[in-house]
């Protein structure tokens, strides 16, 4: 069990560095917003399932398993909101966009 919790671990700390490499190195408000958010919650999730079996039976668990249902319900409600404003202060790089579905005089 402890290998598995250590692969997993490795694994989620892979995934907060890609992040943080993407996020540094990305043009633009959208690119980096979109860099941070996808592999930070599954880095997350795998670094606190590797804290929750490590500590497989103690009341630390449920803990671990509450604080994922939580990051899951939060860090995607962020990063649309992030998105949103970065969208309406002009914070992006129009010549990286091919549609533009939040622009306000579309016609559908």
């Amino acid at each position: 069990m402890m290998i598995l919790a250590g692969l997993l671990a490795l694994a989620g700390s892979t995934l907060g560095l890609i992040a943080a490499i993407g996020v540094v190195r990305f043009p633009d408000t959208l690119t980096r917003m979109h860099a941070a958010t996808k592999p930070q919650i599954v880095g997350l999730i795998l670094t606190l399932a590797a804290a929750a079996i490590a500590s497989w039976g103690s009341r630390e668990t449920g803990m671990l398993v509450l604080a994922i249902f939580f990051a899951c319900l939060t860090i995607p409600v962020v990063g649309h909101r992030v998105g949103r404003l970065a969208h309406r202060e002009g914070l992006y790089r129009r010549d990286l966009m091919t549609i533009d579905q939040m622009e306000p005089n579309r016609d559908d």
